[in-house]
């Protein structure tokens, strides 16, 4: 059965996996179609994430991609990077041209806003693989277009893993966490891929090599980011490979078969210097607050990557 492609806009701050799940996406025609793709502030500054989108949409071989750069920083806070994992240009690892097409002129909330105002209701799914910034200033600038969200199938948060930027907190709620309070209380329907999931989606050595095998640009430079980045990850984590943790958003839009979770509620944490950021699972139902997310706990990681072979090839 044929089913018509979910339409998309996708919010980044690449990033090597968010360049793969930028890639995923537009490699996937069949199953997504990508509105749009707006950058934030988050893994590097604004300018850099704006122009690593733009690297990526080419590389992908897709330079008519619209890009659209949204907010600089948090709503309420300093920014915090990480170049620490993602080198000073946020893809660091191989040296890439700088981009050709455009950057388009509207600002990334303007867009998000227009697209949902356009569009019928329930037919867009946003899918934030940063910080939250972006969303929760279109939510706040145009409440009417919360009811009319599909989806928000992000990446962030964590449970039994707690935190990789803090030993509390996740990176990208950590960020901006005031604005992951206002999407995680504004009632639209909610995925969450915290590093609960991403930590098993984890790479190997095959399946890096996977990816150079393809001969082809884009397997060449997945297999040569992930190269990058697992260095990193297997020195703070001791595990075999590296987490894919962007990807998981996109895989689950193509695959949610490939996920399991359960439906809970998620409170963030905004005012404690100890835990700032920190997404509270209700992961044992052990509070009578209402269900506001489906948290992801684990994924089929076999399938998972059959997936991205499969579709990063085609590219």
């Amino acid at each position: 059965m044929t089913h018509a492609p979910r339409k998309i806009i996708i919010d980044t701050d690449p990033g090597q996996d968010d360049a793969v799940a930028i890639l995923l996406a537009l490699a996937s025609p069949e199953d997504l179609t990508v509105l749009g793709i707006t950058a934030v502030a988050g893994n590097v500054p604004l300018p850099l994430t704006a122009k690593n989108a733009r690297i990526i949409c080419e590389l992908a071989g897709k330079p008519e991609t619209l890009v659209f750069a949204g907010c600089d920083r948090p709503l309420k806070r300093k920014l915090v990077t990480a170049e620490h994992v993602h080198g000073k240009t946020g893809l660091d690892g191989p040296q890439l041209a700088d981009p050709v097409m455009p950057l388009q002129a509207q600002h990334g909330v303007d867009f998000i806003i227009d697209t949902l105002r356009r569009e019928p209701a329930h037919t867009v799914t946003l899918c934030p693989l940063g910080p939250l910034t972006n969303i929760a200033e279109a939510f706040r600038r145009a409440p009417d277009i919360v009811a009319r969200v599909q989806q928000i199938v992000l990446m962030g948060g964590a449970y039994f893993e707690v935190g990789n930027i803090t030993p509390a907190a996740e990176f990208n709620i950590y960020v901006d966490p005031e604005a992951t309070e206002i999407v995680f209380r504004s009632g639209a329907p909610i995925v969450v891929m915290p590093l609960d999931v991403t930590h098993k989606a984890l790479t190997t050595r095959a399946r890096i090599e996977g990816f150079r095998a393809m001969g082809t640009e884009p397997g060449r430079m997945v297999a040569e980011w992930t190269d990058f980045f697992e260095r990193f990850d297997m020195q703070k984590y001791g595990s075999e490979g590296a987490p894919l943790h962007d990807p998981c958003v996109i895989a689950y839009l193509i695959r949610p078969e490939l996920f399991t979770g359960r439906h809970i509620n998620v409170e963030i944490e905004t005012q404690s210097e100890l835990t700032l950021g920190m997404t509270v699972a209700d992961w044992w139902g052990v509070t009578d607050r209402p269900a506001n997310a489906l948290f992801i706990g684990d994924l089929d990681a076999a399938g998972f990557y059959a997936l991205l072979t499969e579709r990063i090839a085609r590219l």
